[in-house]
């Protein structure tokens, strides 16, 4: 594969990252609201609707860490930086 496929490829793979991620915040607003909906009819005395809320957020927010990086820091262009280092360091 010369260097234009690659780079291809390496673009197309980030966005499937990103569309992977938004789906999953979607569905994950959408399930959600419905748990919300469903707590405030049938018990509006205890918030159930919290817990996976939180323990599912948590998921949520680890995927967009794992797709968008540290706050870019650790991201796709990190890793490609730094092996370029190593190699010109082994030269």
């Amino acid at each position: 594969m010369n260097t234009e496929e690659t780079r291809y490829q390496e673009a197309k793979e980030r966005v499937e990252a990103i569309k992977g991620f938004y789906i999953h915040l979607t569905v994950y607003v959408v399930v959600n609201l419905m748990l919300f909906s469903i707590n405030m009819i049938v018990s509006p005395d205890s918030l159930w609707f919290i817990w996976p809320l939180m323990g599912w957020g948590v998921a949520v927010a680890i995927h967009a860490l794992s797709v968008f990086g540290f706050g870019g820091r650790f991201g796709a262009d990190w890793e490609e930086r730094n092996i370029r280092e190593l190699m010109e360091k082994e030269r």
